[in-house]
């Protein structure tokens, strides 16, 4: 064997590009260790070091991965792996890591450390303000994100909208157009399902809100994420202010949530929501450890696993048959007289609501729909920065009837503009829940005995399927390579809707 790879001439060469993308993940994996303590133990007075140590490790690695010695190497392998079969683990790499620096090497090194710097900065700001209520505050601060997300955008020169660069960094070959449609066929479609049941009586949630300790919160939600399949041996589960997974290796993913011991719905579905996100990271292959191949393909179908999990199977009714008697026995005099019944009708109820995270199946997408439209605004030079507050309360009230009574729970809910770019970030959640509908349907139909499966707390058959069919691959495919090969299509609203109608007719009998 040895001797085999001796006269192969591109051994070597793609051993060195394999050491040296090695090294820039530990240096990128390092950078999300930090991200990670910044969000859950570390104190208020580390973030100015914080953000400066964040710079340094974006500023290594930017350096390391835009070496011209990066470029050569891959000018060397190209032909050799278009030789190679499309779908192996070398030519593969060696496409990504193309692409990947193609992308990179527009962006200043210097401006990728400063922004790194201001987002850590963004971040702890935001985290102090919102619970206060202080717009003011961020409103400099924001500014300067804007600043830094139209530069961000210039540096890919030639695209039909500013928001475009900004969008395929998160979605590979998606565009403002094409969200434009999706989000235009999706308000269509879901316009009459809103409005159909906000004419009902909205269902009785009360059983939720009542006091429920947050250990024991902690504990059961700790034991449902586990039975579905992620690896406490590989993670591990914290608090935080606003819940994500984050991942240092294959063998170390990690999921934040946050408690509300006044309503037990949020930490439970924040725990599978994330725990979706971490066993698509725990289910690819371990050969890729350490590449760029080693990570989920795209925003949109990440989203997707989150969705399946927390939604389509989390609050089905085969789910709750099989996890509703464990979570009675855990709080007795809470939900022992509460029957199976209300509360799957409590966990499913529809209504407009303030907060996106909290929002139902049915409503949620619309506050992506906003959120996403404010970002075009921003990017277009529409809107400014100091009227966004006003801007949010007035279409808030426009499409879900209803008024913020601060900031807090208006355009400062989300982190996503305060630790990050403004623009790119937001499409992927409405994208996640279509795909997820369409890869559940996918499943079901190679397997139709899922659904009694969940019924009786048995999940492999489902995570082993979208293992072999998603999780596995890593990034070897772009987004649209993988949905064609998984559904024998584009993306597709049908199974999403028809999810919707089928569920959401039966409980208000639409």
């Amino acid at each position: 064997m040895d001797k085999g790879r001796r006269e192969d001439p591109m051994h070597d060469i793609l051993q060195e590009l394999k050491t040296r993308l090695q090294e820039i993940n530990d240096l990128g994996s390092a950078t999300s260790l930090l991200h990670w303590d910044q969000a859950t133990y570390m104190p208020p007075k580390g973030a100015a070091a914080r953000a400066r140590q964040l710079a340094t490790l974006s500023r290594l690695s930017q350096e390391k991965f835009v070496d011209p010695a990066i470029g050569k190497l891959l000018d060397q392998l190209e032909p050799w792996a278009e030789e190679q079969p499309y779908d192996t683990d070398d030519a593969s790499l060696i496409r990504v890591v193309r692409r990947d620096y193609e992308e990179a090497i527009k962006i200043p090194t210097a401006f990728m450390a400063e922004f790194s710097e201001h987002s850590a900065l963004s971040y702890q700001a935001w985290a102090k303000a919102r619970p206060e209520n202080d717009f003011a505050s961020l409103q400099p601060i924001l500014e300067k994100t804007l600043d830094y997300s139209r530069q961000l955008a210039d540096f890919f020169p030639g695209y039909e909208h500013i928001a475009d660069p900004l969008i395929d960094f998160a979605d590979y070959g998606m565009k403002a157009s094409d969200v434009r449609v999706l989000f235009g066929e999706l308000r269509q479609q879901l316009s009459p399902i809103v409005q159909a049941i906000s004419e009902q009586a909205p269902a009785d949630d009360a059983c939720l809100r009542q006091v429920f300790p947050e250990a024991e919160q902690l504990q059961f939600s700790e034991e449902v994420v586990r039975q579905l399949g992620y690896d406490f041996q590989r993670g591990r589960m914290d608090k935080t202010h606003h819940p994500f997974m984050t991942k240092f290796s294959l063998g170390d993913v990690r999921i934040t949530t946050r408690v509300k011991e006044e309503f037990l719905g949020e930490c439970l579905y924040s725990v599978i929501h994330e725990g979706g996100h971490a066993m698509y990271e725990q289910g690819i292959r371990r050969e890729l450890e350490g590449l760029p191949l080693a990570s989920g393909t795209g925003a949109g179908l990440h989203e997707s696993q989150s969705r399946l999990w927390e939604n389509i199977v989390g609050r089905s009714r085969a789910f709750t048959e099989y996890f509703y008697p464990r979570l009675q026995a855990l709080f007795p005099a809470q939900l022992k007289d509460v029957p199976l019944e209300t509360y799957y009708r409590a966990i499913n109820k529809v209504e407009r609501s303030l907060i996106r995270t909290d929002a139902d199946e049915v409503t949620y997408n619309l506050h992506v729909m906003l959120r996403f439209d404010f970002e075009l605004d921003l990017l277009e030079g529409k809107l400014a920065i100091k009227d966004l507050p006003e801007a949010w309360h007035a279409r808030f009230a426009e499409d879900f009837g209803m008024r913020a009574p601060d900031d807090r729970d208006g355009v400062l809910q989300d982190v996503h503009w305060f630790a990050g770019q403004i623009g790119g970030a937001f499409q992927g959640y409405t994208l996640g829940n279509v795909l997820s509908a369409q890869f559940y349907s996918q499943a079901l139909e190679a397997h139709p005995e899922i659904s009694d499966q969940i019924r009786q707390g048995q999940f492999d058959t489902l995570r082993t399927w979208l293992t072999e069919n998603i999780y596995q691959h890593g990034r070897k495919y772009t987004e649209p390579e993988l949905i064609e090969r998984v559904t024998g299509g584009p993306v597709a609203l049908e199974p999403y809707i028809a999810y919707l109608k089928g569920k959401y007719g039966e409980l208000y009998q639409l």
